[in-house]
């Protein structure tokens, strides 16, 4: 049986493009993955109000707090500086930066395990608002994780643009989040 002419060029349009098909694919499903897990987060930020209402130790550690939150935002620019550098096709410069948002990302986890510290002895998880707490840090604290995780993978396997841009986009959410959490926690 052989092809029309049709037939043949949507078939040869289909192999022409099958990369960007499938780079849309991927995009629509980190977007619904995103999606997923900001329902998540909004779930857990509501459970804080919910529970103890507008409640907040007078020993939650303001200024931790911001410093984290500072370095944790600061982390997103220098990823999507890192993926700026690699779609100009400078991967010393894409290296470099997504380094340092490793190095960021780690000094959060540091910054987030002396909150903990801090707070078992000030707010137990066994009350209110420690229990909102821990699992609103702790949640977010395992997604940052992973989010590590994933930009390491990225980075070591190499110079390519859709995995470090799904990578960057999946890291921003991540530090997207604190912006909810953090007044959350710490300022109401």
């Amino acid at each position: 049986m052989t092809a029309t002419a049709g037939e043949a060029r949507t078939g040869a349009v289909r192999a022409a493009r099958p990369h960007r098909d499938g780079v849309a694919t991927q995009s629509l499903g980190l977007w619904i993955f995103i999606a997923s897990e900001a329902f998540l987060f909004l779930i857990l930020i509501a459970t804080r109000y919910l529970l103890i209402g507008r409640e907040r130790p007078i020993e939650v550690e303001q200024l931790l707090g911001a410093a984290v939150t500072t370095v944790l935002l600061s982390s997103s620019a220098t990823a999507y500086t890192g993926l700026r550098a690699l779609r100009r096709g400078d991967e010393a410069a894409y290296r470099r930066w997504i380094r340092l948002t490793l190095a960021l990302g780690v000094a959060f986890l540091v910054g987030l395990s002396l909150e903990w510290a801090e707070g078992f002895g000030a707010f137990p998880p066994g009350r209110g608002y420690g229990s909102v707490f821990f699992a609103l840090t702790g949640v977010h604290g395992f997604h940052v994780a992973s989010g590590l995780v994933v930009l390491a993978l990225v980075l070591r396997s190499g110079r390519t643009t859709w995995p470090a841009t799904a990578a960057v986009r999946y890291w921003t959410f991540v530090d997207a989040v604190w912006l909810f959490i953090y007044p959350t926690l710490y300022l109401v």
